[in-house]
Parts: structure tokens; sequence; C-alpha cells
């Protein structure tokens, strides 16, 4: 890293080499690499907070102590954008953002405070904005069809669709963007002069169809036209997910990876930007291709890729990337401080709330509701008629051509070729298999297809078997095998993203904070143990991955998260509470009493409290969209959500269940700071690399975007970080904003070493984490601090301060000698300590 007065150092311009698969480089988190982060902190750019506000933060944000700011996507989005995902333009950075100027004056400025920039990259995908001319690529394409230079850059299924009538065999683009049927809206359309217009969007006219009538100019289009419901069954270009804004890059092309990433490369080469946070890699073709590629044009530079780890899914060791974005962190962490049995009791609560019955059996056993729940929205986006019903219809095309181009896979119909990518779709236990055509399917993906078929205990069949040996590219090789396992790969990972977290940790609201991105539900809870087992694997196998609580993304933030998760520890109570909550109420959405709406809006608004309504509302009709069960974005159920909306509102008027709230949340106060202070101890002393979420080195209660993306004061933040080390009993935000630069500091002062577990010893050991990081730092926490007042408190249960020197904690300042301390003293003003030795 650069003095703080010493300007950036250009790096070797980068290039884009052609990629040679027996070359591969390097894996980086093996090299020494130009800066790799102590901690970053991530900036929602958008055009309420711009480079030029983050470069006004700067100084602050030394002073908090991270290394690195971890930017949200820079290149040129739809205009008002207010997340960036949606780029429109690779070659300009956002102009609402301040452009490339403001870029480099903030570069400039972090270089001189010792910080370095890391920027969010979107490499799967690109906006279908309107007016379309804003994607000039995409312009070109809907212009000329398959002839346009542009075409090999979008992920387009040319055969899907008729072509116009003088060439039906070239095919075109369904673009489902009516409002209605065609002939519902034709009154609507208007050629003006070379493009036709429909409200906002401005659509290119082929060339020399100009001054056709309005009919016969559209059947000769290289793109069909069509009413917004036809995407789910139709469609014939990939999405990010469901979105049909947002049309797949073909970016495993050279050609389009140069194109797409060539400023970047640029940024990075000039000492710019210094790391990259990869979104989405799943969506790729071939993401391990492509992090070879990145590899290759930037050195090997910081780069983790937004990867969701299933169960014990193992990130593939030859991607040569530092490691994740940090969800399978969030998990362990937040399961370490989590309640098992308590979480499996809340299960068996919440199941007997639904049902209107007593609670009965064992929730936690085998099969569990939440999976259940899982496979029903992974079905669900596989149906005829479900959301992902494009892309199951893209495979089954590819492999009717398949099965007729060799007699030995002739004749599996249509309809049992759909039901058989069905049943791996829905089965499949991870996001998806990493099959890279002309190597041999890794040993877990080949398990997890196997798994798969096995899932419904269904016998398999010479269908099963040709589907799966065409998902594994067992079947020899050739573009149309090839292409199959690379999309059902693709289809996968949006089927268990859509199905799975964005539509079944919807349905199963037993306790909120498990149903989290990367969380798994039907695993609540972690023993200690195993949480030390991950620390050690992280340690070995990727030390510079980063780790998060909170991100642009999670559902409920970290602290929203630890006040949840005391439920826990006292689920009849809560259970008992939800029912007066709701007695108090009333009715329920659409006039009756809906006890699943109920107990999600309660936990919400612990969760969040204190909170306006219209945030709660925003909050409970997004969540109830995605479940799909009353309502849904498609097909909105306007009267239950109006009723939804009137119940949040009524509860501010309440005067018998406001105030009951409001002292429920009071009470869980102090077991919730534990948990917050725990949780952000543990975060920032891991093996990793902590990121944290802008705003929340004080606490932050926030929900589902675009709650969690608002701007952030941090002009406020940076007054109050002044005075935090001063003592104020009973000030949360003062305490963990303390908490977090102390160990952010320590960080940057100090590298930590070598994880080393720690037991307490005595009746109350189990409600202590501890561990050493090298033989001078050691961390520990409170763990279930409500069972731990309800048993009496510590009650003489001492750690053993390791020999060697005095200690001293870095959050009070308090000295202790070497050997056994009581936890009563030790933790006698916070639930956390971080101690370090004496002159080390």
């Amino acid at each position: 890293m650069t003095h703080a007065a010493e300007p950036a150092q250009p790096r070797p311009a980068a290039s884009v080499p052609s990629f040679d698969p027996s070359r591969r480089p390097t894996t980086p988190r093996s090299v020494a690499p130009r800066s790799v982060p102590t901690a970053s902190y991530r900036l929602q750019l958008q055009p309420g907070f711009t480079l030029r506000d983050a470069t006004a933060a700067v100084p602050y944000l030394a002073a908090l102590g991270v290394s690195h700011l971890h930017l949200s996507p820079l290149l040129e989005p739809v205009p008002g954008s207010a997340h960036g995902y949606d780029t429109v333009d690779h070659g300009r950075i956002a102009e609402q953002l301040g452009g490339e100027p403001a870029l480099r004056a903030l570069a400039a400025e972090a270089h001189r405070h010792g910080l370095r920039l890391i920027a969010d990259v979107v490499p799967n995908h690109m906006a279908v904005p309107a007016p379309e001319h804003l994607n000039r690529p995409l312009w070109q394409v809907l212009r000329d069809g398959p002839d346009s230079p542009y075409a090999r850059w979008f992920d387009i299924d040319w055969t899907a669709q008729p072509g116009p009538p003088d060439a039906p065999g070239r095919g075109r683009v369904l673009l489902p963007l009516l409002g209605d049927r065609l002939g519902a809206v034709l009154d609507q359309l208007a050629v003006d002069g070379d493009t036709l217009r429909y409200h906002d969007h401005v659509l290119p006219l082929r060339p020399g169809t100009e001054r056709l009538a309005l009919p016969e100019l559209l059947a000769r289009q290289w793109y069909r036209l069509a009413w917004w419901r036809l995407a789910r069954t139709e469609l014939n270009y990939r999405r990010f997910f469901t979105v049909n804004e947002l049309i797949a890059v073909r970016v495993e092309d050279p050609e389009v990876f140069e194109a797409t990433h060539g400023l970047l490369l640029r940024l990075h080469g000039e000492g710019v930007l210094d790391g990259f946070r990869i979104d989405h890699p799943d969506g790729l073709a071939d993401p391990r291709g492509y992090l070879e590629r990145l590899a290759e044009a930037t050195g090997g530079t910081y780069t983790v890729v937004e990867k969701i780890l299933t169960g014990e899914e193992r990130l593939p060791a030859d991607w040569p990337c530092f490691g994740t974005t940090g969800y399978d962190a969030l998990r362990r962490i937040d399961g370490v401080l989590t309640h098992h049995a308590g979480a499996c009791r809340l299960a068996g609560a919440y199941e007997a709330f639904l049902a209107g019955a007593p609670p009965g059996g064992e929730p936690c056993a085998d099969p569990h509701p939440a999976l259940a729940a899982a496979r029903r929205g992974r079905a669900d986006m596989t149906a005829p008629e479900g959301e992902l019903a494009a892309e199951v219809e893209r495979l089954v095309r590819l492999a009717v051509r398949l099965g007729a181009a060799d007699p030995a896979y002739a004749d599996h119909p249509p309809w049992r070729l759909r039901a058989t990518l069905r049943r791996l779709l829905t089965g499949y236990p991870a996001y998806r298999p990493y099959v890279r055509p002309g190597e041999p399917l890794p040993e877990a993906s080949a398990a997890q297809l196997h798994a798969a078929l096995a899932a419904d205990d269904g016998p398999t069949d010479a269908t099963d078997r040709f589907v799966a040996g065409l998902a594994e590219g067992a079947l020899g090789r050739g573009p149309e095998q090839d292409e199959f396992a690379v999309r059902f790969a693709q289809t996968a990972a949006a089927v268990a993203a859509k199905g799975v977290e964005d539509t079944a940790f919807y349905r199963w609201n037993a306790l909120l904070s498990l149903n989290e991105v990367g969380g798994e539900p039907n695993r609540p809870g972690l023993r200690p143990e195993d949480f030390h087992a991950w620390c050690h694997y992280v340690e070995r196998h990727w030390p510079h991955t980063m780790t998060v609580l909170s991100t642009h993304d999670t559902k409920r933030s970290a602290d929203a998260r630890a006040r949840l998760a005391v439920l826990a520890e006292q689920p009849e109570a809560w259970a008992a509470e939800a029912a007066a909550w709701s007695a108090a109420a009333g009715h329920g959405p659409a006039g009756r009493f809906d006890p699943d709406s109920d107990w999600l809006l309660w936990q919400t608004m612990v969760a969040a409290w204190p909170a306006t309504p219209e945030r709660l509302v925003a909050a409970v009709l997004k969540a109830a969209r995605e479940a799909k069960v009353h309502t849904s974005w498609t097909t909105q159920n306007i009267r239950f959500e109006r009723a939804l909306a009137d119940r949040v509102h009524a509860v501010f008027g309440n005067p018998g269940l406001f105030p009951r709230i409001e002292g429920y949340v009071a009470a869980l106060a102090p077991y919730a700071r534990a948990n917050t202070l725990a949780a952000a101890l543990l975060h920032l002393t891991v093996p990793g690399v902590p990121d944290l979420y802008q705003g929340s080195e004080e606490p932050l209660y926030t929900l589902v975007d675009p709650d969690n993306r608002r701007a952030v004061d941090l002009g406020a933040l940076a007054v109050r970080l002044t005075d935090s080390p001063v003592a104020r009993p009973g000030d949360l935000a003062r305490e963990k904003l303390h908490l977090t630069t102390t160990a952010l500091h320590l960080r940057r002062t100090r590298p930590l070493g070598a994880h080393r577990p720690l037991t307490a010893v005595g009746p109350a050991a189990g409600h202590l984490l501890a561990f050493g990081r090298g033989p001078d730092v050691l961390t520990a926490v409170t763990r279930l601090p409500y069972g731990l007042a309800r048993e009496g408190g510590w009650r003489g249960t001492e750690l053993h301060l390791p020999d060697g020197g005095d200690w001293t904690d870095e959050l009070t300042g308090r000295p202790f000698p070497a050997g056994p301390v009581l936890l009563e003293d030790l933790l006698a003003g916070l639930p956390v300590a971080l101690l370090t030795r004496s002159g080390a």
C-alpha cells in the first residue's frame, strides 16, 4: 500500500490476452497481491450518494479503520438507477455518479488516506432499457438481427421464434414489453422516422421497413413485440433470474469480455481500482474460465465472487479468486448465536400457530417443513406456467434436437423430457453443477446430480439417464451437447435463487432471521465446535475471503437478525405474544384471520422497531408477493394487499397493542445487545476480510431492499466517531461504533494469527465463544444471553487467559493477568471482550 502522501503508481497497461486453457494462472490467493484488504466498507452509490459524496466521506472511513472502499457497480446504468446492476454502457463510468473524473478524484483522496478501491462488476447481464437506444449493442441487434456484429453479445435462442416472412429460419427476439395483447395496443404503437414508439419504449426499425403498413412492419422486424405475460413461457433470451429487463451477456466470448471489461481493466492498470467483487458468477457459462481470464488480465488482483454455498458445499478449489463475498460467514456467525433446540421449538410453535392447534411433533426432524417449502418453490418455478418455464423449454428444444440427431437417444417425447428436467431442477441440492465441456464433471457436481434424481424416490428410466447424461456433459461433444450442459447449469442457478431464496424463504416464516441469503432454515443453530472447524477451513483454504453480516441484498440487517435470534431462546413466550397481538389486532388481511401474514408481520415489526408504517408496509407487501400464495408481482390481489397495509397502519393507532409491542422489544433489548456486539466482534476477528455495510458500524435495523439501500449520513457518523470511546451506559450505538473502530484499527496495525479455540470452564461454559488469533489477540463473546440470564449468569465460570504476559481488553482498557479469569469480571461492562497481550 502506498504511503498516505504517495500517489498511486500505475500498473502495466491492462490487456486482455487470448485465453489458453492449458495456461492456468497461479491461484491468486497463493500470491502476495498488491493490496489485500484488512477490511472493506461497502458504499451504495446512487443519485442520492455519488462518487463526490464518497470522496467527502474518505477521512471518516479512514478514521474508522478500513483499508478499502467497496463500491457498488460503477458503469453507466439506466438513468436514475438506485443500484447500478442495470448497465447500459460498459465504456463509461456512470454520469449520474459523477463520471470518470469523480472516480479518479475519489481514488486520489482514498490513496491520500491510505485506502484503496474495490469495484462491483456485473458480467452476467445488461439492461433492456426504455428507450432502448440507451443500450447501443442491443439496439443494433434489434435493428439488424442475427447479422449484427453484436448478436454474439447476447444469450439469444434465435431458433425459438420464427423469423420475419423473408427470413423465417433466422429467428427473432421476443420483447415482452406490451401492457396487453398486441391487438389491444396497436393504436398505442406509432412509427416515428426509423423508430417505433410505444410509451417510453423507442425501438429501431429494420432498414427498409419504415413505410410499410403497421401489421406488415411488425412482422418484418427482427423482434416480436408481445404481451409481458408471455415472457414466462416464450421468452428466448436468457435473463437475470426472472427479470425481463435484464438480458444475459455472453461474457465467455473473448471479444465480449474485452468490450465489457476494457474500461475497468484500464482503471485497474492505472491504479484507480485495486480489486473486484464479481456479481452472480453462477449465471456465467464458465465461472472458472471467466475468473481465469480476469486473473490473467489483472495479474491476480484481489477478487471475490458472490457465490452462495449450500450446506457443506465448498467453493471450487480451482477458481482463481480469493474467496466469496461472505454469505457463508454470515450463516456461521448467525448460527453460533442461535439456539438450536429453541429454534426447533419455535418452528413447532409456528406450525401450531398456522394450524390453530397446540404444538406437537418434532419440526426439526426430517423431512423438515422448510425443505418441503424449498422443493415446492423450485417446482413452482419450473411448472408449465412457472416463472422459469421458458428456460426449461429451451432445454427441452435442445434435448429434442440431440435425440433426433442420434438414433441411440431417439424417441424421448418432449413431455417426458420436460418432466425429467423438472425433477432434476427441483431436486438439485445446490445452486448449480460446474460442468466445463471437455473436462470431467467435478465429483461434487456429479454427486449433486445423482442426488437430484433420487430426491423424489422415484425410479429412473432411459429419459432420466439421457437428460442427466446431457447435464453432466457425458454424452459426447458438439455445439448442442455443450450448450445443453452449460444452459442446464445456468438454469439450475436461477431455479435455486428464485425458488428458494425468493419464494420458499417468504413462505416458511418460523424464525425470519434464518431466512437469509445463503441461509438454511432447516438447520438452525451451529455448535461452537462446528464454528471453529469452519474457521480452520477458511484459514487454511481461503484466508482472504470476504466475510459479511449485512449487505445490499440481505433481507434483514445483522442487528435486526440479532434481535430475532432472541426469540429462539424464548419460543413459547414468543408464540404467546404473537397470539395475543393477533387477538388484539382483530381480523387479518382480506377480512379474515391469516396466521402466516400475522406471524410475518409481528416478527418484521420486532426486527425493525422502531419503524414507520410505510417501511413495514413495503416489506410485508414484498414478502407476500414473493411468497406467491395470496398475491404476487404478476397477479396482484388488491383486496388482500390493501387489507395487509391497513393492518400495519392500524397497529400504530391501537392503544392496546402498540405499547405492548414497544414493551416487548424493550424487554428483548439487553439480549439483542449481547447478540449485536457478539456478531460484530466475531465478524471483525474471524479468519477472512470483514466487509462492513454502510451504516452498520452503528445499530442498523433495515429490511429487504430497497429499505436497506437508502443513503446513509456518513457525516453524522463521523461526528459521533470522535466521542465513541467515552463511556455512556446503555448507548448501544456508541458501544458498537467503538467496538468496530477498535477492532478495525487492530487489524490494520497487526496481522491476526492462527485461529485457536479456547474453552471456558464452569456451569455456564456453553454461553461463551472464545478463540485466539495468534498468541497475542483473543476474542470472547457471550452467546445465548437470554438463557444465560435465566440460568443465573456466569456463576463462577472461568476462562484461562494464555500465559506469557498480562492482557488488556481493548474495548474497556481494563488489564487482566494471565491465568484463569472469572467471566463475571471479564465481561462486567460489555458482553464481549477483545484482548491483546500487553507489550506484544
